[in-house]
């Protein structure tokens, strides 16, 4: 065996054929070359800037990681897993481009802060991709609620019929969730914005570093108050991984509701064969397969966090090699849900609405019983506890007789409440009741043209 050469000096022999296939990350931390090669420039520019390298040095090493950047962009870069990790590859090329000043670029800084640094950067450019595609998600989402703000269909509780709301309305709900998924993954965003740069292995440097130089140029706020906490830090990759946790459950409720909507027994929507399969055996089927791999990835996601939560739990400050097992789950989780908002994005723009069907079920379950009750309320002046029961006693004489509630007469309706007037048939229609829902964010088609006017708005 021969020596590593990037940390030999210590060793007489290199490692153990297992311990190199344990040890080496660049089957996976390749990902991270963009941020490394920005960061090693504007470390050696700041090395440069104090004296510490000489202006010809930095010079070098800015132009050797240039080229080293085109090789990868263009798969001309050969890895080597000997060479264990995205940090070590790329200093073992600057040498042969630039020779010994390549060796330069090490200085005043570890691995520790050098990948801490670049898992910060790559953090915040998946970020700010994903936080694209939630918008372009949302706008499909408005835009199908624009289209149906006034299109009936039943409101679930414990998947029963329960009130007839509008598919405009059940729509939007999904873009106040995404909302909130753009906030978390902001306020994550922020929380990743320091700089780790000068932490050094565990205990910062002697030498005279500008950290606040650094920290401006690779575009962090500031640089971190505490080198142990900069080395060691991952609660920011756990954060991301808990707001994607979070919007890939949403993502995967939204899925559920698409395999129920195109199935037989709804019938409310039909996917075309864009975003459909076929069976092997039976020539009639049409799956919803990318609705069932976008839940399925929720799984996946969840278990990212969970194992990241494993891996941090029981660590010692400041660095230990369990955490080169962070970034596998990170990218996992990042690439997992890209790809559940890109078909999620697919599938709403591209689904058609069986109005028939999704009224048909609005109507079923007495849906409108609620608003006998709060009929009752206005007009008779109940107690809305006595005319909850009273309208109990209407549904079941409905479904002993085995019709509708608009099918009862105005003589049945009085057997079990005298007061009762002919004007409550004026609520008991599934429009009556969905457009009388017009409190502030209720299903009402006014009210929901009002929320796709204000999310047309907020996402130009």
């Amino acid at each position: 065996m021969t020596t590593n050469e990037m940390w030999g000096g210590r060793f007489a022999q290199g490692p153990a054929a297992i311990m190199e296939e344990i040890n080496a990350s660049i089957d996976f931390d390749r990902r991270l070359y963009a941020q490394d090669i920005a960061a090693s420039k504007v470390h050696a520019a700041m090395l440069a800037e104090r004296g510490i390298i000489s202006q010809a040095d930095a010079a070098a090493i800015s132009g050797g990681l240039d080229t080293i950047k085109a090789e990868i962009d263009q798969g001309k870069f050969t890895f080597s897993r000997k060479l264990e990790d995205i940090h070590m590859n790329v200093e073992a090329r600057l040498k042969e481009l630039i020779g010994d000043a390549a060796g330069r670029l090490h200085t005043a800084r570890s691995r520790n802060d050098q990948l801490a640094t670049d898992f910060r950067l790559w953090v915040r450019d998946a970020i700010d991709s994903l936080d694209a595609r939630l918008v372009a998600f949302q706008r499909a989402l408005v835009a199908k609620a624009a289209t149906h703000a006034a299109t009936v269909m039943p409101g679930f509780t414990h998947l029963q019929t329960a009130q007839p709301i509008t598919f405009g309305h059940h729509l939007l709900a999904y873009v106040e969730m995404a909302a909130r998924d753009r906030a978390r993954f902001a306020s994550t965003r922020a929380c990743t914005n320091d700089s780790p740069l000068g932490s050094a292995a565990l205990a910062g440097t002697s030498f005279p570093l500008d950290r606040d130089a650094t920290a401006r140029g690779l575009g962090f706020m500031r640089p971190m108050r505490n080198s142990l906490d900069g080395v060691s830090a991952r609660d920011f990759a756990l954060e991301f991984l808990s707001a994607c946790a979070i919007m890939a459950t949403h993502l995967s409720r939204l899925a559920e509701e698409i395999v129920l909507w195109s199935s037989p027994a709804f019938k409310f929507i039909t996917l075309s064969d864009a975003f459909s399969t076929g069976s092997s055996i039976m020539p009639q089927k049409r799956n919803p397969d990318a609705a069932e791999l976008v839940r399925a990835k929720c799984a996946r996601v969840t278990g990212s966090l969970v194992t990241l939560l494993g891996v941090m739990k029981a660590l010692p400050l400041a660095y230990a090699k369990d955490m080169q097992e962070d970034k596998e789950a990170v990218f996992d989780a990042a690439d997992s849900v890209a790809l559940a908002l890109a078909a999620m994005t697919g599938m709403i723009g591209d689904l058609k609405v069986n109005e028939i069907a999704m009224r048909r079920v609005a109507g079923e379950g007495y849906s409108t019983a609620t608003d006998i009750a709060d009929w009752i309320v206005r007009v008779l002046k109940k107690p809305f506890r006595e005319a909850h029961h009273i309208t109990g006693r209407i549904v079941a004489m409905a479904e002993a007789r085995g019709c509708g509630l608009a099918d009862l007469t105005l003589k049945e309706l009085q057997s079990v409440e005298p007061g009762i007037i002919a004007d409550i048939q004026s609520v008991l229609s599934l429009d009556a009741s969905v457009a009388s829902r017009t409190s502030f964010g209720g299903t009402a088609p006014d009210r929901v043209r009002e929320q796709v006017r204000y999310w047309q708005e907020q996402l130009k």
